[in-house]
């Protein structure tokens, strides 16, 4: 089963989750031959806004428990926690992307539902998509919204690869590749 977790941080969070840095590496090494996808949110001027994890994992238990036993969820760090199950419709991971790690402006696009399911299949145009999915209740059956991650030219580009009058609302956070820093990054 796959899950769409998004850490949302409390303000003024940013000491605290520099403190546990290491225990959330050392937390997130556990769940890598899980991952989808992972990275942070971020404010025009890099203030982090929270963090981003798609996972395959064998129930919502396991969901839970990821999302819940983080090290900076439980020292009070994010303000809240969306998780959903969610369905990997491009049917690869963020590593397997054409387009690289690096490059363009990369976003998280979430749109919440209000209608009839919308955006079931992912854009024809999907070479800027790097993952793609719908956002599920618990058991899979019903639809309350969508998650992309995209490259896209600015924000109103990322937001239009959804049905914009299909959603309740449509958020776009700025958003990069995550893990590990790899050959001096600082994801």
């Amino acid at each position: 089963m796959e899950f769409f977790c998004y850490h949302r941080d409390r303000p003024a969070s940013l000491p605290l989750r520099e403190k546990l840095l290491a225990d959330h590496w050392t937390y997130m090494d556990r769940y890598a031959a899980q991952m989808i996808a992972r990275g942070p949110t971020f404010t025009a001027d890099e203030t982090p806004t929270g963090s981003v994890h798609i996972l395959d994992l064998p129930d919502p238990a396991a969901a839970r428990a990821f999302a819940f036993d983080e090290p900076t969820y439980q020292a009070g760090g994010y303000r809240d926690v969306l998780l959903r199950r969610w369905r990997n419709l491009l049917g690869r991971t963020m590593w397997d992307f054409p387009g690289g790690r690096t490059g363009g402006n990369r976003y998280l696009v979430l749109g919440f539902g209000e209608t009839e399911p919308t955006d079931l299949d992912p854009p024809t145009d999907r070479h800027d998509l790097i993952a793609y999915g719908p956002l599920l209740s618990d058991d899979g059956a019903g639809w309350l919204g969508t998650a992309a991650l995209v490259r896209a030219a600015d924000p109103d580009a990322a937001r239009a690869v959804l049905t914009a009058d299909r959603y309740a609302d449509i958020e776009v956070h700025n958003w990069r590749f995550g893990g590990r820093p790899v050959d001096g990054e600082n994801t």
